[in-house]
């Protein structure tokens, strides 16, 4: 009897929690990255869920209005009608001071550039005797001064001095690098991109290097503002340690 008893009220506190807890009444999070705040919008009513926006950043690889983090993140368990809080790429562009990178290295420009929120472009050589030395800076094929407001990730093409005897840039390695990584070392070693190659459809940003041409050599060199190539796999599909062990034994056998 005493059993029957004990059954009876766990079956009763069960169902008594089950009124206060909603019991059972769980939504699995979408993944709302991506969206637009009006496909969020009409995702959320169609899951039961709330949204709030609780930030606005800068982000010049994402398109505008668009949510890039949130939480909880997705695939979570919440209850009905709980608020998912969203962070999203500013729909307004933020400006900055153009900076002056007349007269210093291109390594130095660069990094002045990375500092400002701007992207270095196209390196243009041409025939002077300060090698390797910023001569003008441009945007979208003009002149720009300093000071000038421009949009935050901007890219800036530089006019370089090649200096009396051409110059020679040394080939950076760049295997197992992600694609802007890959980029900025190119710059900082006065180099330009060539040809990229993206496979199986691999997201730009979280694309490594697998593959460079002309290829990396301890002793090897090309004339500054030369291009270089880069073919790009995910991680998730290419071992880049097995690929990065084999260069460093065959760039020590060298």
């Amino acid at each position: 009897m005493s059993i029957i008893i004990t059954l009876v009220l766990i079956w009763l506190v069960t169902k008594v929690l089950s009124v206060f807890t909603k019991h059972g009444d769980f939504i699995t999070v979408p993944d709302f990255t991506g969206l637009k705040i009006e496909e969020v919008e009409k995702f959320a009513d169609e899951k039961n869920l709330e949204y709030q926006i609780i930030d606005s950043v800068f982000n010049s690889n994402k398109a505008r209005g668009t949510v890039i983090g949130q939480d909880p993140l997705p695939n979570m368990k919440v209850k009905s009608h709980r608020k998912i809080y969203l962070t999203v790429v500013a729909r307004s562009v933020e400006r900055v001071a153009m900076p002056n990178l007349i007269d210093l290295t291109v390594r130095q420009a660069v990094s002045m550039l990375e500092t400002f929120g701007l992207k270095p472009g196209e390196l243009e050589y041409v025939q002077d005797m300060a090698t390797n030395a910023v001569l003008k800076q441009k945007y979208k094929g003009r002149p720009i001064i300093a000071g000038a407001m421009i949009e935050k990730g901007s890219e800036i093409d530089l006019v370089v001095g090649r200096g009396e005897n051409g110059g020679a840039a040394t080939i950076p390695f760049l295997y197992g690098k992600f694609r802007s990584e890959a980029l900025n070392e190119l710059k900082a070693a006065s180099l330009n991109i060539g040809e990229e190659h993206f496979a199986d459809g691999v997201d730009s940003n979280q694309a490594r290097v697998y593959k460079q041409s002309p290829a990396y050599s301890k002793r090897g060199s090309i004339n500054l503002g030369s291009k270089v190539s880069l073919w790009y796999k995910s991680d998730k599909k290419f071992d880049f340690n097995a690929l990065l062990e084999k260069l460093r034994k065959d760039t020590v056998s060298e």
